[in-house]
């Protein structure tokens, strides 16, 4: 009988790509798998997953009652199913996803997508903070299975609580375009050098109100596609800047739909301020799909994109992080075609290599080593 597997998250599961693909790796180990999460008002369908789904109906869907719902539905509900491995995604799910690992004796993992209590929704509150704090320093000495996004974040929980970090990349499958959309399917401009920034956290501080009020100066066309907190936000400035034919705002759409816009545009945009700790040890998931689109980056100055950078050349770093600067290099970058084609034809080189298949190879193997327990 093949061993199930439990995988936690709470959001509504529907563009969440890294859990979706750590689901089809346990699955491909042999493990029967049955993914958890929430359902929102705006959910969109999950298309036939090849696992099993759970999304649960809960009465708040934000502040703190959310939390403490979620974390009594979430508990109640594992308990109540058989499994022989428990896979947590970030700081949210854990407390549940431990006691009944406690109360069943079984193992599980724990995946931090991020440096979860330095978020900067929790910098504003210590009590929050220090509750999700208290959570994790409680939990995850203790833990003999702990992934995260990239070595900066390792390094520092690493530091913190003395345990082994095992470090997974966000990147995408290869992805296969077949057939390629063209630009009049999508209606998008056929003329024009395109920017896209795309992501399901398009949040303050995140530089999207910065690129946007960057087209002003800007002989081409932005595309943001995705959500987040500031989406009112930037379809207002856009308004009141008369841009509506420079930016163009798609709310959330399926990943495969998404990566036919992405791959019809020039160049990708990954805009996170160094204004918190998160931001600032962050590996954001949008740059391993455009380079698997085969488009090059324009970002900010953080650690762990300059790496990708530097490594691949496959795009350049904006410093001066104002919308006036941001205008100018974008600029630049349209003019120095030259410059620009090299480092599109680096993407597309760096896209056979930073793939979720090649970056999962250790932890498939230590899947099926629990998988055999």
């Amino acid at each position: 009988m093949k061993k199930k597997v439990i995988v936690s998250v709470i959001n509504d599961l529907a563009t969440d790509q890294r859990v979706h693909k750590t689901c089809i790796l346990l699955m491909d180990s042999g493990a029967e798998v049955l993914l958890v999460g929430r359902k929102l008002k705006n959910s969109l369908p999950l298309n036939n997953r090849a696992y099993a789904t759970k999304r649960m109906n809960l009465l708040f869907s934000s502040g703190p009652f959310f939390y403490a719902e979620f974390q009594v539905r979430l508990f109640f509900f594992l308990l109540s199913k058989k499994a022989d491995l428990f896979f947590a995604n970030d700081l949210d799910t854990l407390l549940p996803n431990y006691l009944v690992s406690k109360i069943k004796r079984k193992e599980m993992v724990y995946d931090s997508h991020e440096y979860f209590t330095e978020v900067p929704e929790l910098q504003k509150s210590p009590l929050k903070k220090s509750i999700w704090k208290f959570v994790e320093r409680s939990i995850v000495p203790k833990l003999n299975y702990c992934i995260t996004v990239n070595e900066s974040i390792a390094n520092l929980f690493k530091k913190e609580y003395k345990n082994n970090w095992m470090v997974i990349r966000n990147m995408p499958h290869k992805f296969c375009f077949e057939p390629k959309k063209k630009r009049e399917e999508l209606k998008m401009p056929l003329d024009k050098f395109i920017f896209i920034l795309q992501g399901s956290g398009i949040n303050i501080d995140r530089g999207a109100e910065e690129a946007v009020e960057a087209m002003q100066k800007v002989n081409a066309v932005l595309y943001i596609i995705g959500s987040g907190d500031v989406f009112s936000i930037l379809k207002n400035k856009i308004s009141e800047l008369s841009l509506q034919q420079k930016v163009v705002v798609i709310d959330k759409i399926p990943f495969e739909q998404l990566m036919q816009y992405t791959a019809n545009c020039n160049m990708g945009l990954t805009l996170d301020k160094d204004s918190n700790l998160n931001y600032k040890y962050s590996l954001p998931n949008k740059i391993f799909d455009y380079i698997q689109a085969g488009i090059p980056i324009l970002g900010t100055n953080l650690i762990e994109y300059k790496k990708i950078v530097e490594e691949y050349n496959v795009g350049e770093i904006v410093a001066d992080f104002s919308s006036e600067n941001l205008a100018n290099k974008m600029n630049e970058i349209i003019a120095n075609t030259a410059k620009y084609e090299v480092m599109k034809l680096n993407a597309q080189k760096a896209a056979t290599e930073l793939i979720w298949e090649n970056e999962t190879k250790e932890l498939r193997k230590v899947i099926e080593f629990l998988l055999e327990q």
